[in-house]
């Protein structure tokens, strides 16, 4: 599985798996990131992301992308 982060800006991408601990988890899944759906890279910078998930542009830190994996 390859993290968020190896995304191109443009790339629509499926969540196949979210880790880290159940708060993290959770907090991802209330922001719209859950398994099976997809996610669009909108921009990149220095491996942040700023990503469209359902109808909301969300941004997110290297960390936290790092822990949403697809294929």
């Amino acid at each position: 599985m390859i993290p968020l982060t190896a995304a191109k800006a443009g790339e629509t991408v499926t969540i196949k798996k979210i880790t880290g601990r159940d708060e993290l988890r959770r907090h991802l899944a209330e922001m719209g990131f859950v398994v099976d759906d997809d996610v669009t890279v909108v921009n990149e910078m220095a491996g942040n992301l700023i990503v469209q998930v359902k109808d909301s542009r969300v941004a997110l830190n290297k960390d936290m992308a790092n822990r949403i994996l697809f294929n």
